[in-house]
């Protein structure tokens, strides 16, 4: 049985700015934001925001896209795995929109690395302990 289910998502914010000249080199630098509000009941709302600027020049490309995800919760669920678990449905959503936008402006499309929130530091927990309880 799974921890979450999707219930309804929507694209919340989407802001671009394009000034890139044809000759000018990017270094993009990506910033991935998550965030989880608990309600009353057996549901939360995620947000999950990506942000990807150039290193040096943040005006000439900026893009920050935003998506916000209803999903019903197991009540036995802890939160931790319930946010790594919204994460891992909302992030492919952010990730396609980037490319989708940036695609589309007559740009080379950006592709946002994927990110395993479970080998980010401050989510490592034992993942073993709650698959053996499904």
């Amino acid at each position: 049985m799974t921890n979450i289910q999707l219930k309804a998502y929507k694209v919340s914010k989407v802001h671009f700015n394009n000034a890139v000249q044809s000759t000018v080199q990017l270094k993009l630098n990506n910033k991935v934001s998550h965030n989880v509000k608990y309600t009353n009941g057996n549901v939360c709302e995620a947000t999950l925001c990506i942000e990807v600027v150039d290193k040096t020049h943040p005006d000439v490309l900026n893009i920050t896209v935003e998506v916000k995800g209803i999903f019903d919760i197991r009540s036995e669920v802890a939160k931790e795995f319930v946010h790594v678990d919204t994460f891992k449905e909302l992030f492919p959503f952010a990730k396609a929109l980037v490319t989708t936008i940036t695609a589309n402006a007559g740009i080379k499309p950006i592709i946002v690395q994927n990110i395993n929130i479970e080998e980010q530091e401050i989510y490592r927990f034992d993942m073993k302990g709650a698959e053996e309880e499904d």
